[in-house]
C-alpha cells in the first residue's frame, strides 16, 4: 500500500503533492514501483494535527482519486474518517476506505461502507490525532487492542459490513509510546487473532528514528526492517509504505524464501 498524502502538513511528505497533477504522477510511480494499493489522504493525522472541513478534504483528494482510478489498475484507498468524503471517492472509483477512527468518527461511515461493499481498514487509535500522544496509557496494550478489534468486527457485522471486507491496523504511533509500539509489533499475532489480515503502517515513524538515531529522511531502512520482521512471521499482510519499490522487492524475496520452508 503506497502512501499518497495530498496535504500541506503530513509528517513525512506534507506539501510535496498538493498539486493534483504532481499527486497523480507520484501515485502512478508508486504503482509502477510495485504498489498494489494507493492510499490517498487529504487530512493529516500526525500527532497534534487538527481536522479539516470535508469540502476542503474533498477538494484535495477527489480529482486525484478519479484520475488514478482512470489511469491505473491499482486499487485506490482513501484515508478518511468522513462519510461524505468516503462516499464521493467511492463513487469516483475508490475501492477501500482507510479510517483511522475505526469507523467511529462519523456515525454515517458504517452505512457508506456497507452500501458500497467497499473494503475497509479499521485502525486502533487512543484519543484523536490532536491528543493521542499527550499521555497514552494501557494496562495491557496487546490485549486491549485485540479486544478493540473484536468489538469493532462485531459492531461492523451488525451494520452490514462483512468481516471479509475488513483489514485491521494496530495503529502504530497512534496513541502509543515506544514501548507500546514494540509490544504490539512483537505480538501482532495476538492482535490479529480474529483471522482478518493486518495492515501495518510503520513507515518513517518517530519510534524508528528514536531507536536508530535517524532523522526523518534516513528512516527507510529501519522502516523496512520492521515491516520484514512482521511479514516474515506471517503477521502483517498489507505493508503501508512511502517507498514502494524496496517494500515490493522485500515481499517478493520473503515469499520466495518462505516457499522453500521444510
Amino acid at each position: 500500500m503506497g502512501i499518497l498524502n495530498v496535504t500541506p502538513d503530513s509528517f513525512s511528505d506534507g506539501a510535496h503533492f498538493l498539486d493534483p497533477a504532481a499527486a497523480v504522477e507520484h501515485g502512478l510511480k508508486l504503482a509502477a514501483d510495485g504498489a498494489d494499493i494507493l492510499d490517498v489522504g487529504g487530512e493529516s493525522t500526525r500527532p497534534g494535527s487538527q481536522p479539516v472541513p470535508a469540502d476542503e478534504e474533498l477538494r484535495r483528494v477527489l480529482p486525484v482519486v478519479a484520475e488514478l482510478a482512470r489511469q491505473t489498475s491499482a486499487l485506490i484507498s482513501v484515508d478518511t474518517s468522513k462519510a461524505a468524503v468516503a462516499r464521493a471517492c467511492l463513487d469516483a472509483g475508490a475501492a477501500i476506505i482507510n479510517d483511522v477512527t475505526g469507523l467511529r468518527g462519523d456515525p454515517e461511515m458504517p452505512a457508506v461502507v456497507a452500501e458500497s461493499a467497499a473494503g475497509v481498514v479499521v485502525m486502533h487509535m487512543q484519543g484523536t490525532p490532536a491528543t493521542m500522544q499527550q499521555d497514552p496509557h494501557y494496562a495491557d496494550v496487546v490485549a486491549e487492542v485485540g479486544a478493540f478489534f473484536e468489538d469493532r468486527l462485531h459492531a461492523l457485522a451488525a451494520a452490514g459490513i462483512s468481516p471479509q471486507a475488513v483489514c485491521l491496523d494496530p495503529g502504530i504511533g497512534f496513541g502509543k509510546t515506544i514501548d507500546h509500539n514494540l509490544e504490539l509489533l512483537a505480538n501482532l499475532g495476538a492482535v490479529g487473532r480474529s483471522g482478518r489480515p493486518v495492515c501495518l503502517g510503520v513507515s518513517r515513524k518517530r519510534f524508528i528514528g528514536t531507536i536508530c538515531g535517524r532523522d526523518l529522511r534516513d528512516r527507510d531502512p529501519g522502516s523496512l526492517a520492521v515491516a520484514c520482521f512482521a511479514a516474515a512471521r506471517g503477521q502483517a499482510h498489507v505493508l503501508r509504505v512511502h517507498d514502494a519499490g524496496p517494500a515490493r522487492d522485500a515481499a517478493l524475496l520473503l515469499e520466495a524464501i518462505d516457499g522453500r520452508r521444510r
